[in-house]
């Protein structure tokens, strides 16, 4: 057993079908009297349900959240949360609608009430990251962990199968690079292990019937879990690729998830050769790498960069962005294994182990 240190992000998860009910006497319990609730404008309904709900004590819907946090959006959400004097904000949606709530946090110190609709799991850490010039950047503070987890599944079935299953992939990703991560402790690893199993059983069973409801409990069961990893220990290589070319490119978060992790999990291989072994067991398949390209090819998933839109003519410029404050890594970072990375990931070449 290595020395390690545990740190735990304390967070209160509601968990279950039709928990949304509960989100009044969540915000009763923190002492908010003047909420601001945050959407995407496709989940405008979701918010107005909300709202709904919370009836006097919603003051306001804020329906602009976007991926990647573009600082313009967290300014404007920032403005208008004083503006309504909020004290509260619940923030319904995905990963982009979560960190809108943590840019506003951050600033302002507002309690959080996190309902995950997607297997994003941001709303486990205590990461937020803004998008400025096109460059993202991403840091940790603990204003920003949500201080509820409102976790219901009916609130996925609603979700797109291949969306589904590339958020599935983000939400894995959380958790393997957990396993080989410097500061990694045994209690992340049961996390990690057990949040992936779950994950990928549930997969191949959303893509065949989106509706079945054991399988999409069980996925945003794994998210939490994946998420709170991710919350919990450092990140690496993956991580920045999918931070640094998403931000500078405008890729969907997801689905960059999902074409990168297969080579990020291949290029690591050699040096992490006891996570890529709990990997593998957990999606019970041979290897880490290539079986988790199958995992993702087999449920529908995007593969390639190309696909999701990366121009062959920007991997150059993914590499210098990868290679601008790096995240640490078991493997050293060398521009010619990089970019090896990127062109296979670019192809949505299956990854040999």
């Amino acid at each position: 057993m290595h020395s390690f240190t545990y740190s735990a992000n304390a967070a209160r998860v509601i968990f279950g079908y039709d928990s949304l009910s509960r989100i009044g006497e969540e915000i009763e319990r923190l002492g908010c009297t003047r909420v601001m609730v945050l959407s995407t404008s496709g989940h405008r309904p979701h918010a107005e349900r909300v709202a709904g709900v919370l009836g006097s004590i919603a003051k306001g819907i804020f329906d602009r959240a976007v991926m990647h946090v573009p600082i313009e959006t967290a300014l404007a959400a920032r403005a208008e949360a004083r503006r309504i004097e909020a004290d509260g904000i619940v923030a319904i949606g995905g990963g982009s609608t979560v960190g809108l709530a943590k840019a506003i946090a951050l600033e302002t110190a507002l309690p959080i009430v996190a309902i995950p609709t997607t297997y994003a799991g941001s709303e486990a850490t205590p990461i937020y990251g803004l998008t400025e010039g096109g460059i993202k950047r991403t840091g940790r503070d603990a204003k920003v962990l949500p201080k509820t987890i409102i976790y219901d599944p009916s609130l996925t079935l609603e979700l797109p199968p291949l969306l589904s299953i590339a958020s599935a992939m983000n939400a894995i990703a959380h958790a393997a690079e957990g396993l080989y991560a410097a500061d990694r402790n045994p209690v992340t690893d049961l996390m990690a292990v057990e949040g992936i199993r779950a994950i990928a059983a549930a997969m191949p069973k959303i893509a065949v019937h989106s509706q079945d409801r054991d399988a999409r409990s069980d996925c945003l069961y794994g998210a939490w879990l994946c998420g709170t990893v991710l919350g919990s220990v450092a990140m690496a290589l993956h991580h920045k690729l999918c931070h640094a070319i998403g931000g500078a490119f405008g890729l969907p978060h997801a689905e960059t998830h999902s074409c990168l992790l297969p080579h990020t999990l291949a290029c690591n291989a050699s040096c992490a050769t006891e996570a890529m072994r709990a990997i593998a067991r957990a999606i019970g398949r041979p290897s880490a790498a290539s079986g988790l390209y199958d995992l993702a090819s087999e449920s529908g998933a995007a593969l390639s960069l190309r696909e999701i839109g990366l121009r062959e003519d920007q991997i150059d410029r993914a590499v210098d962005l990868a290679l601008a404050s790096p995240y640490p890594n078991p493997r050293p970072l060398e521009r010619e294994a990089l970019r090896s990375l990127l062109v296979s990931a670019w192809t949505g070449e299956r990854p040999s182990d």
